[in-house]
């Protein structure tokens, strides 16, 4: 017998991988819609907005943006080797460092 199938808002999620973002200074990654991924950045106060297959829609980002309740967030686009990622920064984020990478993170 499988376990019993939980809903969770995506608002409730996104907002506990921002508080898990923030608190353990990690990277969380959720998979948001088919095909659509968020990645929080350590700090909680940008993310990346991607697909496997195409690009995603500025509406998605800025309706994450709202639920993650980032003040004048800026929004850009990241080509990286294999995707294009919608980047969205809080106005003075990009100013708040990252926490060093930890052991296990290089393994």
């Amino acid at each position: 017998m499988s376990n019993p199938t939980v809903t969770v808002p995506i608002r409730e999620a996104l907002r506990y991988a921002q508080g898990r973002a923030e608190r353990l200074a990690r990277t969380q990654q959720l998979e948001i819609g088919e095909d659509l991924f968020v990645r929080i950045a350590p700090g909680g106060r940008k993310f990346l907005l991607f697909c496997l297959d195409g690009e995603p829609d500025r509406s998605a980002a800025e309706a994450v943006a709202a639920a993650l309740a980032l003040r004048n967030p800026m929004y850009g686009w990241h080509q990286g080797a294999t995707l294009r990622s919608l980047t969205v920064i809080e106005e003075g984020a990009a100013d708040v460092p990252e926490a060093p990478a930890g052991p296990d993170e290089n393994s």
